[in-house]
């Protein structure tokens, strides 16, 4: 892994003078949510290991401490810390040994205390990492802040919990967002196992150690824009209203919906996304463009891309009734939209088929071309008074060369039949619900024209 190695003191300042500039700062929050850090520090044995420098724990120790002091001017965050394995010695296995030791203060009366806090501990016992991930969703007062958390660990799972299944039901619940964890010299054949629980971060010097908690702050607490540049077949930013979400690609939880707009300058308008999770961004468009795995870059106006070149259909017929059309993808069979006769709606470049609800079913391709509108009229229904001699059983047959394709049925119930048909030939075919003989069915043929009405007598 290469990090770009960053001056502490040089990255703060840069993002003070960033969320100070009104001129940066567009698309930041008007009123943002108070941020809360839950570090979760790791002190079971295995932190007594050497790593550089030193000890493991020393060395982390003094690199989170360093951390917290240069958070302790900032505004709109409470800082707390989580310390396991540092109370019951190893052997005997203690899964509970996992204590909050600096409640959520506001940064600057917390770091103090968590720094002091640190120069104490001792590394003594277990790793009970998901026990631990569970009893800091409770050290967070409520949800209504962005409830961050940092794991700081060398090890696996020790105790008989899975973190992967807690952090994934916390971050369900909506409690807490995706956990950081940052790997202080995790054994490789660890780091896999991390991937699950949330975003990990593998630390394999103690110069990148340092590196990556710069990285996890600013995805906690810097102000993070993001554009949706919705593409032509041109790749030109062209499209919009359309509705954009992203969903957490962990949870697959829907965190944000836009309807997608131009702002004044007629340019994809800016919003607010936090950089702390990955997402599937899914643009509705019929049918849906879709963007997986996709990292936001804390602190810098983010730009996505999804191509969404689209044209628009229309399908009219003059009538009274309400019709719908089934349009489906040329040559699949499964249905992709419904639509309302005599209305227009937007879809991707391409070719569908389309299947106009009506008696009898009309059927046809279109190809959706750029920018353009398929307009398809449906001639105008006429209507068939049917009196049948009684109640009886058939049906009314449309005539399409030597085929009869049934398009309506009489179920024995009613003798009287009001039917808007398609202008065209047609056959009805009945027998009596009396009857007793299949030679007591009667055929007659009729004609329908458009806005007219025909009556059918037996």
């Amino acid at each position: 892994m290469i990090i770009n190695k960053t001056n502490i003191l040089t990255c703060f300042l840069i993002i003070f003078i960033l969320s100070s500039n009104s001129s940066l700062s567009y698309g930041k929050e008007p009123n943002p949510k108070l941020n809360r850090v839950l570090f979760i520090f790791d002190a079971s044995q295995s932190m007594l290991g050497r790593w550089q420098s030193g000890r493991k724990i020393d060395i982390a120790k003094n690199l989170l401490s360093k951390m917290v002091d240069s958070l302790s001017n900032l505004d709109n965050l409470e800082i707390a810390l989580r310390v396991y394995g540092h109370k019951s010695p190893f052997p005997p296995k203690d899964c509970e040994d996992s204590y909050l030791e600096v409640n959520f203060l506001p940064s600057d009366i917390a770091a103090d205390l968590i720094k002091k806090k640190l120069s104490v501990i001792k590394s003594r016992g277990t790793t009970p990492i998901a026990r631990s991930l569970q009893e800091g969703a409770k050290d967070f007062p409520n949800n209504k802040s962005r409830n961050i958390v940092i794991l700081i660990t060398d090890g696996m799972e020790e105790c008989d919990m899975d973190p992967c299944l807690v952090s994934k039901s916390l971050q369900n619940e909506g409690f807490i967002l995706k956990p950081f964890v940052i790997g202080v010299g995790l054994d490789k054949s660890y780091k896999k196992s991390f991937d699950c629980v949330g975003k990990f971060f593998d630390a394999t010097n103690e110069s990148e150690f340092k590196d990556i908690l710069n990285i996890v702050i600013s995805h906690v607490i810097d102000n993070t824009t993001v554009q949706v540049n919705l593409l032509d077949n041109k790749n030109m930013a062209t499209e919009t209203n359309v509705n954009v979400t992203f969903y957490d690609n962990f949870t697959n939880l829907p965190k944000y919906n836009y309807v997608h707009t131009f702002d004044n300058f007629g340019y994809p308008d800016t919003i607010a996304i936090d950089p702390v999770l990955t997402y599937n961004v899914t643009a509705h468009t019929i049918p849906p463009v879709s963007l997986n795995d996709v990292s936001i870059t804390p602190g810098r106006h983010n730009i996505i891309a999804l191509k969404t070149p689209q044209g628009k259909l229309e399908v009219n017929i003059k009538s009274k009734n309400s019709y719908k059309y089934i349009i489906r993808k040329s040559g699949v069979d499964s249905i992709l939209h419904v639509q309302d006769l005599n209305s227009i709606d937007n879809y991707i470049l391409g070719k569908y088929d389309i299947e106009v609800l009506t008696l009898p079913k009309k059927k046809f391709s279109v190809e959706i071309k750029q920018k353009q509108k398929v307009t398809i009229s449906i001639p105008t229904p006429g209507l068939a008074n049917i009196i049948l001699p009684s109640k009886g059983y058939g049906g009314i047959y449309s005539l399409e060369g030597s085929q009869l394709i049934q398009i309506y049925h009489f179920n024995g119930k009613k003798k009287e039949h009001r039917i808007s048909l398609l202008p065209g030939k047609y056959k009805i075919i009945y027998r009596s619900l009396s009857a007793r003989s299949s030679l007591y069915t009667k055929q007659k043929n009729f004609t329908i024209k458009s806005d007219k009405s025909n009556l059918i007598k037996f």
